[in-house]
């Protein structure tokens, strides 16, 4: 599947109302202050979840995410969220309105769904998209993503690592309104409660997205109303064509030629072993074709993800390598095209398992490009880190026949690149969500944090050092607790560059009656009273030879691999 996006059209129906005849007449400041307003309107909507959601996920550790689309989706303004979601939504408007024409959409209304047909991911994150009015014209999508800590499915937590197909995971939500004229549609928020184990988490959440969209609406129809809707509506088309610009300016900084890299997930193949991500990577002037065909098959576990996620993630790398502070919109996609094979992990049809996708295989996605370019731009890379979620979701059943859920993520050590030592205790790449302080666990659930504290000497050696990765322990205090585990770089350690030492893997260790044993990074088990699991974090990787060490500076580490300029 190649994906790349369309020819942005001029509006919904035709040329914009009141539009410069000449968009290059706009006044660059009117643009400027525009798109501040629509980053500031997206940061509102984040805020307003933080402030509003019921889930400790949401509200501490922030896994959400807002956006503003213009009418035919195409990205136009974000929040300060996570990557991976805010890649996402850059397909997610486009391909709703392929279901759910903008003729048939009304002021007032908003839509529910998670779907990841519709440009979408794992069925956790739920998406609300309200369609934004000026007098009567669609002007605008208010997007609010929401990961919620349980969907329904076979497991709690919505993640079960055997799972087979979808339908193990989650209940499917296709696009239903879910605020009709600005009420509550009560029938279907009651259909999704019964289908999920925590609906007064959810029912919160879902409320303080309903919240979120509203309050952008509000912001874009104070810009229409201070510049004119014509104004607003030329000026986001300009900012993707500016954008546009910018990311072909970059490309064309890179010499033209092939360049190749893979990385691994710890397993995944019908044998259990790794299960491989390969890039080709090949510049032409200022386009660039990223082939993630070569990628393994449609692997045995929750690790598949969807072409949307495999897209985000080529875009995210892209950005990042270009070396630019570009904003990133619909029209930096357009000198981008991505292909994934069909059958392959990253686009195995829409009834595979993908909940880990989302975080696992996609950043494999990035550290795959990252080795093919590492002859090429070394100084904009860093070595490998903790990319994975290091996700340890607990569940907890109560007496009256509910769920409590804790959805927690670990960060690892940053690697080092080649002007310094990695960060300790972070996360990377395409999620940057906080961990959840211990009072709140503490409050919250039947659990005692006993340990939380950095992974001395974890991280990799080299000329800069990768940082280090943390160290946390909770001890179960109910009768029982369901656990999932959801860990890659636990048996293939985040990788060095220009010949630094990787960095140490992923561990998790569970303490049981005085004994402890390793536990697998993907796993569903039950806890009982008294148990201890503890996560060690990776360590980054280093960069540049150690002290001592001579050869070929890039060194012949699996995954590296560039082939160019042609």
């Amino acid at each position: 599947m190649s994906l790349r996006p369309d020819t942005p059209l001029d509006g919904p129906a035709g040329a914009p109302m009141g539009a410069p005849a000449d968009a290059g007449a706009l006044d660059p400041f009117v643009v400027e202050v525009i798109r501040h307003g629509l980053s500031a309107a997206a940061e509102e909507m984040s805020l307003v979840m933080t402030r509003s959601a019921r889930s400790p996920l949401l509200r501490e550790a922030g896994d959400l995410s807002s956006a503003i689309t213009d009418a035919e989706g195409g990205l136009v303004g974000q929040g300060k969220d996570i990557p991976v979601h805010l890649g996402a939504m850059a397909y997610t408007v486009r391909e709703l309105l392929k279901v759910c024409p903008a003729a048939t959409l009304r002021e007032g209304d908003s839509l529910i769904y998670n779907l990841g047909a519709l440009g979408g991911n794992h069925l956790n994150d739920v998406k609300v998209a309200r369609p934004v009015f000026v007098e009567g014209r669609l002007v605008a999508f208010a997007l609010s993503l929401a990961h919620w800590p349980d969907v329904g499915g076979t497991w709690p937590g919505s993640y079960l690592a055997a799972a087979v197909d979808t339908f193990q995971e989650a209940i499917r939500i296709p696009p239903v309104p879910i605020t009709l004229a600005d009420e509550l549609n009560r029938p279907v928020l009651d259909f999704i409660l019964h289908n999920v184990r925590d609906p007064v988490s959810c029912e919160g959440d879902l409320l303080a997205q309903i919240a979120a969209t509203r309050a952008a609406e509000r912001r874009i129809r104070e810009l229409c109303g201070r510049h004119g809707t014509g104004v607003f509506v030329a000026a986001m088309a300009r900012l993707h064509d500016l954008s546009e610009a910018e990311m072909r300016a970059a490309i064309r900084g890179i010499p033209d030629g092939v360049y190749e890299g893979e990385d691994f997930l710890d397993d995944g193949n019908a044998d259990g072993s790794p299960a491989r991500i390969h890039a080709r990577i090949e510049i032409r002037g200022d386009e660039a074709v990223i082939d993630l065909s070569g990628s393994a098959d449609r692997v045995t576990n929750f690790c598949n993800t969807t072409p949307f996620i495999a897209r985000s993630a080529a875009a995210y790398a892209a950005r990042i390598m270009s070396g630019r502070e570009m904003q990133q919109n619909a029209g930096a996609l357009r000198p981008l095209t991505i292909v994934t094979r069909p059958g392959s992990m990253l686009e195995p049809g829409w009834k595979a398992p993908v909940a880990a996708g989302n975080h696992e295989t996609s950043m494999r996605v990035v550290d795959a490009m990252f080795r093919a370019m590492e002859r090429v731009i070394p100084e904009r890379l860093s070595a490998g880190g903790p990319a994975t979620s290091g996700l340890l979701a607990f569940a907890e059943p109560l007496p009256d026949g509910g769920w409590r859920m804790l959805y927690e993520v670990h960060a690892g050590g940053e690697g080092a690149r080649h002007d310094r030592d990695g960060c300790p205790a972070v996360r990377v790449h395409l999620t940057n969500t906080s961990n959840t302080p211990a009072e709140v666990i503490e409050a919250n659930y039947a659990i005692r944090v006993e340990r939380q504290s950095v992974r001395r000497g974890s991280g990799g050696a080299g000329r800069h050092r990768g940082g280090d990765g943390i160290v946390r322990a909770y001890r179960v205090l109910a009768e029982t607790m369901w656990l999932t585990t959801c860990v890659e770089r636990t048996r293939i350690p985040p990788f060095g560059l220009a010949r630094g030492a990787p960095g140490a893997p992923f561990r998790i260790v569970l303490e049981r009656d005085g004994e402890a044993r390793e536990l697998p990074g993907k796993a569903n088990l039950l806890l009982r009273r008294g148990d201890l699991v503890t996560l060690e974090g990776s360590g980054g990787g280093g960069y540049g030879a150690p002290e001592g060490i001579h050869g070929d500076a890039h060194g012949d580490a699996r995954g590296a691999g560039a082939r160019g300029p042609a």
